[in-house]
């Protein structure tokens, strides 16, 4: 089912529904006769994914390698040669702004108090909206000095709810337990500044980072790094590694290399990479970077110039295989 799921990009709900109706997909999943039935509950997957962990997953895609092996879709030599890069899976989120962000910390924090029948002195429900649409006129008529003189209004009435709600949990233990997690993540959103690294951009996901990858339609993505790697001939998918901590390009190339030979049991001979992997070796393992001079013949030249042929294998993933945005939890 988890193949089914990525094949054809569908949330749980979509399919388990999708494969009562399809009587392919259920023989594909080795039921011998028609089922009317859903087969398990679609929050069931949700376990799965966490049961089977990355080692998990990786098994899967060894068993994906070894299927193109027996139908001969692959050469063994192919592995000799593989293209690395890496890219950034999204999380589902909108677009960090201060305002929002201030704005959606205290809509937290006045829904915490109702719900635990605590009366605030002020919840600033009339006010903080507008200052919000404010904001966006502001920035659309590019009078930023105004502009930031709300956001730092939106900021002190964030830090007024927030001081009112820790006064009046002082010495409720048990509700202020229930609510440290939120509480923290506001706290931390009323103390970050601009130049801060390791900032929060989303409130329901702080495990989200910025990341720019120097695009000129989307400079800043905000998600996780991913590294990828596929054969240099056919473009089979060998490896496929998420990065948390927002690592620099040329120290994710090792793990990558490692689990391409843990997955293939074939350690490359040579890999293929961009620009962004300067000043990184591996032993055993002949390094080729694009604009590369020192030692190229022509054969090498014409390799290097196929190590862009992983982009629309990236592109694919993006658009089809549920890598952007993702909606899944953690990291």
């Amino acid at each position: 089912m988890l193949y089914l799921q990525h094949t054809f990009a569908l949330s749980d709900e979509a399919l388990i529904w999708s494969w009562v109706e399809n009587p392919y997909w259920q023989h594909f999943c080795g039921e011998i006769h028609f089922q009317h039935e859903p087969p398990i509950d679609p929050s069931s997957l949700t376990r799965w994914r966490k049961r089977i962990g990355e080692a998990g997953v990786e098994r899967l895609l060894s068993e994906s390698i070894d299927a193109a092996r027996r139908c001969k879709v692959v050469k063994e030599k192919s592995f000799d040669q593989v293209i690395v890069d890496t890219t950034v899976m999204e999380k589902a989120i909108a677009f960090p702004t201060d305002s929002q962000l201030l704005e959606k910390g205290r809509q937290h924090l006045v829904k915490l108090a109702a719900s635990l029948d605590i009366v605030l002195r002020q919840n600033y429900n009339r006010e903080a909206p507008r200052l919000a649409a404010q904001v966006a006129r502001y920035a659309h008529a590019k009078q930023y000095r105004r502009m930031r003189g709300v956001i730092k209004t939106q900021r002190t009435i964030l830090g007024r709810v927030w001081r009112d709600m820790q006064r009046k949990l002082k010495g409720d233990q048990v509700n202020l337990d229930a609510v440290k997690t939120i509480l923290t993540k506001v706290q931390r959103l009323l103390s970050q500044q601009r130049t801060d690294k390791n900032k929060l951009y989303s409130l329901h996901a702080p495990e989200v980072e910025c990341i720019a990858k120097g695009k000129v339609r989307q400079p800043y993505e905000f998600g996780v790094k991913v590294s990828i790697a596929t054969t240099h001939k056919e473009g089979l998918v060998v490896g496929i590694k998420s990065m948390p901590g927002n690592p620099y390009d040329g120290h994710t190339l090792p793990s990558a290399v490692e689990q391409i030979t843990m997955l293939t049991n074939r350690t490359p001979k040579a890999v293929f990479l961009d620009r962004g992997y300067r000043g990184i070796t591996v032993p055993g393992v002949t390094i080729w970077r694009s604009g590369q001079k020192r030692g190229v013949t022509p054969s090498i030249k014409k390799a290097i110039h196929r190590r862009s042929a992983i982009e629309p294998a990236i592109g694919h993933m993006k658009s089809d295989g549920r890598l952007r945005p993702t909606g899944l939890k953690g990291l």
